[in-house]
């Protein structure tokens, strides 16, 4: 199997991922509670991101499978950090979706489909994940 991306340490607590496809970069720090910079994303804050991404794609393939039309969203992810030992514990993520049409089934599907994306089955069962979808 090829692989899809490159990483790279590059010193002071930074890293740098390469899409290898695309050449599309992103840049990692350690936060700053953590003896980081925190000038850039932390690893623990891409999980978060990548949860959120997650949930809205799966939707928007549903929607697409199910020929109606998935509204627009913006969300708010909030992540929280236990100490002992330093993990993610909880992930709130808010979805706020455009005006819309959507039926109470569609909106019911798009839930399910969300709660249940890839990378929510992929975290451990300890990360509490605290979701609202607001339609």
């Amino acid at each position: 199997m090829n692989h899809s991306i490159e990483n790279r340490y590059v010193g002071e607590l930074r890293t740098s991922s390469t899409h290898v496809k695309t050449g599309k970069n992103i840049i990692t720090d350690a936060p700053i509670d953590n003896n980081g910079k925190g000038q850039a994303f932390a690893p623990t804050d891409l999980v978060s991101s990548a949860l959120c991404s997650c949930i809205t794609t799966v939707m928007g393939i549903c929607a697409e499978k199910g020929k109606f039309e998935m509204p627009n969203s913006k969300a708010k992810i909030t992540k929280l950090m236990s100490t002992n030992p330093r993990k993610i514990s909880e992930i709130k993520i808010e979805i706020n979706f455009e005006k819309n049409s959507l039926t109470d089934v569609q909106k019911r599907k798009l839930i399910s489909v969300g709660k249940n994306c890839p990378v929510a089955k992929s975290l451990n069962s300890d990360i509490k994940q605290n979701l609202i979808f607001n339609f």
